[in-house]
């Protein structure tokens, strides 16, 4: 099985339901990336439009993997480096397989199924392990990724929801990615 994952700033949404871009966060690279590797993916696409906020990640990616980062923690250089800066996702695409889209399984992430059918954990899990062509697995900045994006899916995997039901559903896009990871890839105990 090979795994990718995307954090994508562009296209994602506002709080008023428009199409935006959102700016790069330094958390989001260090944190999402530590998940990847953790959990085995063998790559993070950082999706962002703008040059400038391309420039941003790869400088930071470049402190951690070759420069004075490494040399303080070098476990964070090993993170990082499965950081890849992309302009689109057909970028992204391309790079996991050279039939791009098309060679690949894509799977959205979503706080709300938006009425559309979702794939259970438990299901997801499961297609995972039989996966045949890489599969990327797409994590939305803002408000999360727009609806284009999410209909055109191979898989939907359901929102993740507390048992407890606290009426408040607004992870960070990082806590996001290490809980589906860890449903898809975490040890499975006895419950």
């Amino acid at each position: 099985m090979r795994l990718a994952l995307a954090l994508v700033h562009y296209p994602v949404l506002d709080r008023s339901g428009e199409t935006v871009t959102t700016a790069i966060t330094n958390l989001d690279l260090h944190d999402m990336a530590r998940s990847a590797r953790t959990y085995g993916a063998e790559r993070l696409f950082v999706v962002h439009p703008v040059a400038a906020q391309r420039a941003l990640a790869e400088r930071i990616r470049e402190h951690w993997v070759t420069g004075s980062g490494k040399r303080r923690i070098p476990d964070r250089a090993v993170a990082l480096d499965v950081l890849s800066v992309v302009s689109s996702l057909e970028e992204a695409y391309g790079a996991l397989s050279s039939a791009g889209r098309e060679g690949i399984e894509v799977w959205t992430t979503a706080a709300a199924s938006r009425g559309l059918p979702v794939t259970s954990y438990a299901e997801t899990r499961a297609r995972l392990a039989q996966a045949t062509r890489p599969v990327l697995i797409t994590f939305g900045t803002g408000w999360g990724l727009a609806p284009e994006l999410i209909a055109n899916a191979d898989v939907r995997i359901e929102p993740i929801r507390a048992a407890a039901n606290t009426g408040y559903n607004h992870l960070s896009v990082r806590a996001a990615c290490a809980i589906t990871l860890d449903r898809l890839l975490g040890e499975q105990t006895a419950g």
